[in-house]
């Protein structure tokens, strides 16, 4: 870790294993930080494809312009679910030219970059919190959630990129999946867990808490 850089932090994962609030936590506590929700481009034809390429790497080359800066970037989900989904079907494309481009040019970026993938060792946990949240993916059924999870954990395994550092964290226990997050990317060292009832009440939650920080949302077209 180079102390005279800032961080980004890529947390990916299927729907319901709590990649949202884990982004909300590191943005309530992490300084210096803005947390990027990227919800992807609704459009599964070629058309759609040359979009999410313009997008994604049009938000590398402004991540390049912010090196600078310190600044610590957060992001709930990027170009990684963007692969996965074109790999599982859920596209008319597929995504793996543009996927290795977007990996290298990431990995050249002067930040610290930690790509987080989360997870359930219990995966019957997704049905169970898919219908507590009443999510609007509920249509994803276990089976897909499960598939979704796989592939994730194999982008994982195949993510060989020295600059860019992969953790797999299981939600099931989330003192644990906070602790093992924390421990594992020193910018947070020294940052407690004592969120725990809030980060318990939000996954109860309809919606996101609108009193949590600013978050930038939106589309490099």
């Amino acid at each position: 870790m180079n102390n005279n850089r800032g961080n980004i932090i890529i947390i990916e994962g299927p729907q319901g294993v709590g990649k949202s609030t884990m982004a909300n936590f590191l943005r309530d506590n992490l300084a210096s930080s803005n947390l990027y929700r990227l919800t992807g481009i609704k459009d599964k034809s070629q058309t759609g494809y040359a979009k999410n390429k313009k997008m994604y790497l049009n938000l590398l080359n402004y991540m390049e312009t912010l090196e600078e800066t310190e600044l610590n970037l957060i992001f709930d989900r990027t170009f990684f679910t963007e692969q996965v989904y074109a790999s599982l079907g859920f596209k008319d494309y597929k995504f793996d030219d543009v996927y290795k481009r977007l990996v290298q040019k990431l990995n050249d970026l002067d930040y610290n970059i930690y790509f987080v993938v989360l997870y359930l060792e219990d995966t019957s946990l997704y049905e169970k919190r898919l219908v507590r949240q009443h999510h609007q993916y509920q249509a994803f059924s276990l089976e897909s959630s499960i598939k979704q999870q796989n592939a994730y954990l194999k982008l994982a395994d195949d993510l060989n990129m020295p600059n860019i550092k992969v953790l797999k964290i299981a939600t099931d226990n989330y003192e644990e999946a906070y602790n093992k997050l924390i421990n594992s990317i020193p910018v947070l060292n020294g940052i407690k867990y004592t969120q725990e009832a809030k980060w318990k009440k939000e996954l109860n939650l309809n919606k996101f808490n609108s009193n949590l920080h600013s978050v930038v949302a939106f589309s490099f077209i």
